[in-house]
């Protein structure tokens, strides 16, 4: 049975999870003479871009459209580029549709990401999905099963995974660079230009014409609108919607952190933070993970500590960057037995002392395309590298910091195989959430 919006709603598919899959199409694997006829859902801001990027391969037809808002900026502008695209304001009335469509783009804001992608999943349809995967770890890990277990091709949209630096980086690492790494030190130090208020204003704004409000909302609870506090970018800085700075960048900036030192789950995880209230997230944080060691690694632990905030970032003198260097807005250092590499976000790696690194042969290494990576891979040729396999507990990750946020000074003990907080029943609330009536 197709997946039908009056017999199937997001808490159906979660309850599902590891147990029934939905009846789909698989994408024609293996038939060269066949594109990849993808959905995209969202098309504005960010969503725009991926659309674009993804219909720039030549193996990739888009089909469907689908956007919450009917103006030039979301779905009008996309119906311009794609005239015979089919096009929708629900993404459930496009999922109901799954014959017509291989591979589905997820580019709305996060807190849709796992209703819109856990549906299509269980459709059997291949995935691209903005980061971070999901709003809670309860949903990245089933994302993450859901791909498995239906065999589909999946790609995060960290897409500057796929730069040369980061790739650089990741390969020096690798090559021993700086030896085996001690610790690690992330940062995003930008202000956050969508918090814009502490709290949620008691009074609401005409919704535009073009906009389907309750359907921007979806699995959220009901709010009134705002003209400027939402859509269609400042949603970030509401906990309803998003996983704040950490959620925004975290996913891009331990990207090559956790892929040259072959990262999984922490086992502890603890914020300094300003107390939360119920809706909005803070301002500054520092969020201090530990990993288990590995044989990339010194000693049985390694702590990375993440940075957000404007101004908020590790001091440049305790890591011995000389005062000559200008730290970047963003980005990681990672100290090694042997030296310190930094990678900002975006440039080129830096290795420290610069003297003792002055003949160093960098390593040539060339951009790939996250793209049309994805979309090959899901028509049978290559394979894709944020895979939700690798993808999801990378999101798992920022996510618990996120958890440590709402709960700051409390050490939190995490145990990835049970999926749960050992010493802290408060926080494993925290974990997953409610989800509004009929959605």
């Amino acid at each position: 049975m197709t997946w039908r919006i009056q017999r199937r709603n997001f808490l159906q598919v979660l309850a599902l999870g590891a147990t029934q899959s939905l009846v789909g199409r698989h994408c024609r694997a293996g038939d060269v003479n066949s594109k990849l006829r993808v959905a995209s859902i969202g098309t504005g801001n960010k969503g725009r871009d991926d659309l674009l990027q993804v219909a720039a391969s030549p193996l990739a037809e888009i089909v469907a459209i689908c956007d919450v808002d009917d103006s030039l900026n979301h779905l009008g502008g996309a119906a311009e580029k794609f005239p015979r695209a089919m096009r929708f304001a629900d993404y459930r009335l496009l999922l109901d549709k799954p014959d017509a469509f291989d591979a589905v783009i997820v580019s709305t804001p996060d807190h849709m990401h796992a209703p819109i992608a856990l549906a299509a999943l269980e459709l059997k349809k291949h995935v691209f999905c903005q980061k971070p995967l999901a709003h809670t770890v309860d949903e990245a890990r089933k994302m993450r099963l859901a791909s498995e277990r239906n065999g589909l091709v999946t790609q995060m949209g960290n897409q500057i995974q796929s730069h040369r630096f980061y790739r650089t980086a990741v390969r020096m690492i690798h090559d021993g660079a700086i030896g085996k790494v001690r610790e690690v030190h992330s940062w995003q130090s930008g202000a956050m230009g969508w918090l814009l208020v502490d709290a949620r204003p008691a009074d609401a704004d005409q919704i535009p014409k073009s906009l389907h409000w309750d359907l921007w909302l979806g699995v959220a609870p009901q709010r009134p609108y705002n003209d400027r506090l939402y859509h269609p970018f400042n949603w970030r800085a509401w906990q309803d919607f998003s996983s704040g700075q950490l959620g925004d960048f975290g996913c891009h900036i331990l990207d090559p952190v956790f892929l040259s030192l072959d990262l999984n789950a922490p086992i502890s995880v603890q914020a300094d933070a300003p107390p939360l209230n119920q809706e909005v997230w803070a301002r500054q944080c520092t969020v201090k993970y530990e990993f288990p060691g590995n044989t990339r690694t010194l000693g049985d632990v390694l702590s990375v500590t993440w940075y957000d905030g404007a101004g908020c970032h590790p001091d440049r003198a305790a890591l011995g960057l000389p005062d000559s260097y200008e730290m970047p807005g963003a980005g990681s250092v990672l100290v090694g037995e042997s030296g310190t590499l930094v990678i900002p976000h975006v440039g080129e790696p830096r290795l420290f002392p610069e003297d003792k690194f002055r003949d160093y042969a960098m390593p040539v290494m060339e951009d790939v395309n996250h793209y049309s990576g994805w979309v090959d891979a899901c028509l049978g040729n290559g394979t894709t590298t944020s895979h939700f396999g690798y993808a999801g507990p990378l999101t798992e990750a920022v996510l618990l910091g996120a958890v440590a946020v709402r709960l700051p000074q409390e050490k939190l003990l995490w145990d990835t195989s049970a999926a749960k907080f050992t010493n802290h029943s408060a926080a494993n609330g925290y974990l997953t959430k409610a989800y509004r009536s009929g959605w």
